[in-house]
């Protein structure tokens, strides 16, 4: 089972479901050719697409374009359903810096036959997480800085002040479709600047006041079975 730990302590939690968010920022949105939304695009990746920094990134046979996409995740801490957003933050525990790991060439598929994008989003090591940084010291999950280097080199640099979607208003509306429970992640969006990782990789993410997560690519050796 897929834990997260928290920076200050031993204390551990055991992941539930990850509630992620598209197109979260505008200009992101923008670099994909896609409209800023009304309301939030929601996906979900498993448990099992969790994994903690020095870890490694499989690409799967299935796919030849792994891309990254930084994000802040927030970790919520107690059950809820209905929430309203002015009680949204009493169900957070803490924040960490996330990855949500994308097989674009697969997404691309499915989009063009309107089909799910499962796959390309939630396969094993899909989902990288830091250790989580307890919301006691994180003030204002508003205005931080969020970066990606990919070999040392800078990729995406932004802030969560141009969020569209804000967390409690996140947390209100998910809750109003899914039960919250101790131990769900919520990836909310990405900034502008993805792009294409390869197997070799090493990646290090980064936001301001919460932590650092690093992780490393690499290709599997397995093949996929045809009947």
């Amino acid at each position: 089972m897929a834990k997260v730990t928290f920076t200050d302590s031993q204390r551990f939690v055991n992941v539930g479901k990850c509630l992620c968010l598209g197109r979260n920022y505008p200009a992101h949105a923008k670099e994909m050719n896609a409209e800023v939304p009304d309301s939030p695009v929601v996906f979900i990746k498993p448990s099992t697409a969790v994994i903690g920094s020095g870890s490694r990134v499989i690409i799967p046979p299935l796919s030849r374009e792994l891309h990254h996409e930084v994000e802040m995740v927030v970790l919520i801490g107690k059950e809820g359903k209905h929430i309203p957003r002015a009680e949204a933050f009493d169900y957070v525990a803490g924040y960490a810096v996330g990855l949500d790991m994308t097989l674009r060439d697969v997404q691309a598929e499915a989009k063009k036959k309107g089909l799910p994008w499962s796959i390309a989003k939630g396969f094993d090591t899909s989902a990288p997480v830091s250790a989580i940084m307890d919301k006691r010291f994180v003030p204002d999950p508003h205005s931080l800085k969020l970066s990606l280097k990919v070999n040392g080199v800078l990729r995406q640099c932004s802030s969560t002040a141009h969020m569209i979607f804000r967390v409690d208003f996140i947390i209100s509306y998910l809750s109003s479709i899914f039960t919250l429970e101790a131990g769900d992640l919520i990836f909310t969006g990405t900034p502008e600047g993805v792009g294409e990782v390869f197997a070799g990789d090493e990646m290090e993410a980064s936001l301001e006041n919460v932590g650092v997560l690093r992780v490393g690519v690499e290709s599997s050796s397995s093949t996929v079975q045809h009947e």
